[in-house]
């Protein structure tokens, strides 16, 4: 017989459903957001990639993206999520000793080993007693490193934690691929959430189908597919794209597709859950693949763009620090407005895996740091 919860305010409620991917996790709050960017601007009207000033407009049309940062060969991921996260202990005025667990999420790894977590937990002097995690995600990764995080905080009572979410991606693009190259950029974020009684915590959906899988894969690197001398050996594709199988190959119609079909129902799914209207948010913020795919889930939900902010334009696609940099980028202002009570907001992450994933939240009282440039 299923254990029947002690009270209303259990961790992490786990009634029956018919998908288990449902969680309430209580008990949570989202205190704070610190993002950071490399200083390098790479413009893509400059780039050779598009034969004429005709086949840029149509780029920006689609996608929507005009410039992205790039980060210097001696820029990790993990530098900027630092940055960031120097900065926001700072300003919520936490002592470096309350910080009891930190998760990394990202495809951005220092290395292969040791987890970068551990790296980030002795950089910022934090107590050797935090509790450090690698999470191996793109896209999906803020929505599923928060969902992880708030888990282990709820369940644990931990007094404070910190969600690192950020991406070298133009490392695994090729410059000569047009389908990848002018899409991503380079950022880094992180989230502070902290253990208090009664809050409302957080709400998520998430989801996944590995059967998909080469629609966003690098080939070569890892375990299965060892890094050799052919790795480097660039091959040319339909559509002129030459890349290596040290980098990104991406299936954009399969991505396009699979990104307006998910990202819309899981959407859907959390609110139904809950029983709650689309007009119950203030913010939808999406993962930033690209304008299209974007705007037909905007339009799919029944929600206004002025709803949904997006920084494709300046930053590009990020990959697991899109959907915090947004919202430092774009709703700084509000959530740091005085005179702002709560904000019901719905992040929604999709991308390589395939992964998916939902998570609402309401912020009070939270602090946003102005972005960093590095």
């Amino acid at each position: 017989m299923a254990r029947k919860a002690q009270n209303d305010s259990e961790a992490i409620d786990h009634k029956t459903t018919n998908n288990m991917a449902y969680q309430n996790i209580k008990n949570v709050r989202i205190a704070g957001f610190a993002a950071c960017v490399p200083k390098n601007v790479q413009e893509n009207a400059s780039l050779d990639l598009f034969e004429t000033n005709e086949d840029y407009k149509d780029f920006v049309a689609v996608v929507g993206v005009e410039r992205r940062r790039l980060a210097p060969k001696e820029m990790c991921a993990s530098d900027m999520c630092f940055a960031a996260a120097e900065k926001l202990i700072a300003e919520l005025n936490w002592q470096k000793d309350e910080v009891d667990c930190l998760i990394f999420a990202s495809n951005s790894p220092d290395y292969i080993a040791p987890a970068t977590s551990c790296l980030l937990q002795n950089r910022l002097g934090l107590s050797t007693e935090c509790m450090s995690l690698d999470i191996s995600y793109g896209c999906s990764a803020w929505v599923y490193g928060l969902s992880t995080l708030a888990s282990v905080v709820s369940a644990s009572k931990f007094r404070k934690a910190l969600l690192f979410a950020g991406d070298t991606t133009l490392r695994t693009k090729s410059p000569k691929d047009k389908s990848t190259w002018p899409l991503f950029g380079d950022a880094g974020t992180v989230t502070a959430i902290e253990y208090q009684e009664g809050a409302a915590g957080l709400r998520t959906h998430l989801a996944a189908d590995g059967s998909s899988h080469r629609a966003i894969i690098l080939e070569d690197g890892g375990h299965r597919n060892p890094f050799s001398v052919e790795s480097l050996k660039e091959e040319t594709f339909e559509g002129g794209i030459v890349r290596n199988r040290m980098q990104t190959n991406l299936d954009g119609m399969s991505v396009f597709s699979f990104g307006i079909t998910k990202a819309p129902k899981s959407i859907h799914k959390l609110l139904d859950k809950h029983k709650l209207d689309v007009n119950y948010l203030d913010y939808l913020v999406l993962h930033q693949a690209n304008k299209m795919m974007n705007d037909k889930i905007r339009q799919k939900i029944g929600i206004s763009p002025s709803k949904t902010p997006s920084v494709l334009k300046d930053f590009g696609n990020t990959s697991s620090a899109s959907i915090p940099l947004t919202i430092v980028s774009e709703l700084r202002n509000v959530i740091n407005d005085p005179e702002q009570e709560k904000l019901n907001i719905l992040a929604c992450g999709f991308g390589v895996g395939l992964s998916w994933g939902s998570i609402l939240f309401s912020l009070e009282n939270a602090l946003c740091c102005q972005l960093i440039e590095l």
